[in-house]
């Protein structure tokens, strides 16, 4: 739905980019009422004990200065982390900033449209409104898969950009693939995969970078590291890319991610094995939740991400979603002809996956 303010005649005040847009929706925030909240890919695990320990002890006398404006700890901290140099690393308000500056700096319509999947992140094409860049979505596999080949075949691109694993499929491409495909795409235009979900059984295109200085790999905190809450994210790419995207930074804003949320990051990598124990707990409840609701006859697309994409035939995915929020269980459902059967259900505790299953068998 594109922008109305309700008032009529008092619309004539704003631009007309702003009446052109339709903003992306993101999952559920109840306000009311008690929800085991499945909708939003939420870590349902709390972050690291330092991080707690941190905020209890923080100095809120550091407040009245501004932070570090390129967050060189934080950079070269997520530098050792990787293995990479600092000048490959940026850092920003999440990932969707990152991708927002992305889109602004990369993708240029003059070159040709923007290619990424038909079934993808929903912000997407709110990027491509907002900065005016033509697209083209190129349908998926059968089997739902990502089709890189597909992307081959228009010479006359600006870019691509997809997110590994994809969502809201959870589907991953290998390092093969995907290698196999920067191989063959121009040098000259950037592509950009989302690794929001990678930490729970993808692998990570990282290795490629020395090979593809057009290749952009975002990450974000949010995900795997339970840090949806502070709104951080990272990009690793070569230096001529890090810089682009620091020259869009500092054209927006000089000073996107505040001195608590740059000194949480840090913590945050330095107690990795804490995460990395949480990802793994994860990655278990999914395969036993999956397998029980495939034995319960529903279908389960394999995932590696903190979420599964499942139908049940005979029963529409609006169905699934109110007879859930029905019995306290939020999950999502889009709309979108082609997987509007499907419902995205995040994975929960042990315990949370148990109540969905209990619901989902009294209800189908």
């Amino acid at each position: 739905m594109t922008f109305t303010s309700g008032y009529g005649e008092v619309d004539t005040m704003f631009s007309r980019r702003l009446r052109r847009l339709t903003p992306y929706v993101p999952g559920e925030q109840p306000r009311e009422g008690t929800y085991i909240k499945l909708n939003s890919n939420e870590n349902p695990y709390p972050p690291c004990p330092g991080i707690q320990r941190y905020l209890a002890a923080a100095d809120a006398g550091e407040l009245r200065l501004y932070p570090d404006p390129v967050s060189n700890n934080l950079r070269r901290a997520i530098a050792g982390h990787y293995g990479i140099p600092a000048d490959m690393v940026f850092v920003g308000n999440g990932s969707d900033e990152i991708l927002s500056f992305a889109f602004y700096g990369f993708f240029d319509s003059f070159k040709g449209p923007l290619l990424f999947p038909e079934y993808t992140y929903s912000f997407y094409p709110v990027y491509c409104a907002f900065y005016d860049v033509d697209y083209r979505k190129v349908p998926l596999k059968p089997d739902f898969t990502v089709d890189l080949d597909g992307c081959i075949g228009l010479v006359e691109t600006c870019g691509v950009i997809f997110p590994n694993p994809n969502a809201p499929t959870g589907i991953a491409l290998t390092i093969e693939e995907i290698d196999g495909f920067l191989h063959r795409y121009p040098r000259d235009r950037v592509v950009v995969i989302d690794e929001a979900y990678i930490d729970f059984g993808g692998v990570s295109a990282l290795s490629l970078l020395d090979r593809y200085p057009n290749l952009a790999v975002v990450h974000t905190f949010s995900k795997s590291r339970s840090l949806a809450g502070i709104r951080l994210g990272f990009a690793m790419s070569n230096p001529p890319v890090v810089r682009a995207l620091t020259t869009v930074k500092d054209s927006f804003n000089s000073y996107p991610v505040n001195k608590l949320t740059q000194r949480i990051g840090e913590i945050a990598l330095r107690e990795d094995d804490y995460y990395r124990n949480v990802s793994r707990k994860i990655i278990k409840t999914r395969e036993r939740f999956s397998s029980a609701a495939v034995s319960k006859g529903w279908e389960v697309l394999p995932s590696s991400a903190n979420f599964v994409f499942m139908r049940k035939p005979g029963t529409t995915g609006r169905t699934i979603y109110e007879g859930l929020k029905s019995e306290g269980i939020l999950v999502r459902h889009f709309g979108i002809t082609g997987i509007d059967a499907f419902v995205r259900v995040t994975i929960g505790t042990d315990e949370e996956m148990d109540i969905l299953l209990k619901a989902m068998g009294k209800k189908w």
